[in-house]
């Protein structure tokens, strides 16, 4: 068993509760709130005058797929030779070995959404892991979370260069499409089969995994900068009513009062970056402030390792700088994220029942940039301790 006491707790599901205590057995939460006793067999950390929140969330990165100091012998993020290949699994490509993972949980980021590169029209898929672990199948949270697709300069850049479709935006909104339609019937032909197996179809894994997107059981995970190809996902998204996430939303708060009105999360970031490219030329801080003012359910991303993992904090506290309220920022980095790719019934709040990821801060991440973390938590055991 674990007991921290004396913190100032942010839940993220109620109140702060000043001069806090937490217990911690088998990995969950069992007991938080003021006046509760230590068990004499447990670890106790005093976290007085420092600040408890929970394990921070990365809502979308590329953790383990481009693996630091490494060129081509750790480059698993994008199979960049056929613009469609939903069939590919994120798990197959990490390797939780790599530094940044441990640089991530001593920065208090304990949960990352991880995926694919947007090389391609559709990436494949995307998985929730926790940041501590040596074995992928045993640190992952959910998965698969979400179907990559990308829209905008990325797969034209990609595809010209290989003299193949698409090299246009209209060619990677067509491609989509038409896999989409392709799935759908793949899944009507299946359906039928019940009656008829003669019928059934032959087996077509990228029809499978595009399946579990028009059967809502995972939405698609939409890399879109520019305000025309964020409507132009958007777009798609109602045509085959099918779940999306907006994802980088750089251009956003252009289109604030439309985003309020669709009623989609976006994943906004990363912001700490130069303008490298044509259609991040609005790119500012201020987007996730318009944006969760307007009435946008935002989350803050990094797109490690663009912007290292650990300084999710960071990005979030520059966001408070530039509008965003500092309540919302830390929502940002937490719950909203947890709420966002469906993994909020274990992590993102500090609550019975949840596991059991917490962070102990020397300071306040948000608004202090000299903030040190002073202890990680993840499923109950201590993992980072300055």
């Amino acid at each position: 068993m674990l007991f921290i006491k004396n913190g100032y707790i942010y839940t993220m599901a109620g109140d702060i509760i000043e001069g806090g205590s937490i217990l911690v057995k088998d990995g969950k939460i069992v007991e938080i709130g003021k006046d509760i006793v230590a068990p004499l067999d447990a670890e106790v950390i005093d976290a007085k005058g420092r600040m408890v929140t929970p394990g921070f969330i990365d809502a979308h990165c590329h953790l383990g797929m481009w693996e630091d100091s490494m060129g081509f012998e750790g480059d698993d993020g994008n199979e960049w030779v056929d613009p469609v290949t939903p069939q590919l699994r994120s798990i197959d490509g990490i390797n939780p070995m790599d530094i940044t993972f441990k640089e991530a949980y001593a920065g208090g980021v304990t949960t990352a959404v991880t995926g694919p590169g947007s090389a391609n029209v559709i990436g494949g898929e995307f998985v929730a892991l926790k940041t501590y672990g040596k074995r992928i199948d045993d640190m992952i949270v959910k998965f698969p979370v979400a179907m990559k697709v990308a829209f905008g300069e990325n797969p034209k850049r990609v595809y010209e260069g290989q003299k193949k479709s698409p090299i246009t935006r209209m060619a990677t909104a067509a491609i989509l499409r038409e896999t989409l339609f392709k799935a759908k019937a793949y899944l009507e032909k299946k359906e039928r089969a019940k009656e008829d197996p003669s019928k059934m179809p032959e087996f077509d894994m990228k029809m499978e995994e595009m399946a579990k997107v028009l059967k809502k059981e995972m939405p698609l995970k939409a890399h879109a900068h520019r305000a025309d190809d964020i409507f132009t996902a958007l777009r798609i998204a109602k045509e085959f009513d099918v779940d999306i996430t907006l994802d980088h939303c750089t251009e956003g708060h252009l289109i604030a009062d439309y985003l309020a009105k669709e009623g989609k999360p976006a994943i906004v970031g990363p912001s700490l970056t130069d303008r490298s490219k044509v259609e991040l030329r609005n790119l500012t801080f201020k987007t996730p402030g318009i944006l969760q003012k307007a009435g946008v359910k935002i989350a803050i991303m990094t797109d490690a390792p663009v912007i290292p993992l650990q300084y999710l904090p960071l990005c979030a506290g520059l966001a408070a700088r530039s509008g965003l309220d500092e309540m919302e920022a830390l929502k940002a980095i937490t719950i909203n994220p947890a709420e966002i790719v469906g993994i909020s019934d274990r992590v993102g709040s500090l609550e019975v029942g949840k596991d059991a990821d917490i962070v102990i801060f020397n300071g306040n991440p948000i608004k202090d940039i000299d903030c040190k973390t002073f202890a990680t938590i993840i499923n109950g055991e201590v993992v980072y301790r300055k």
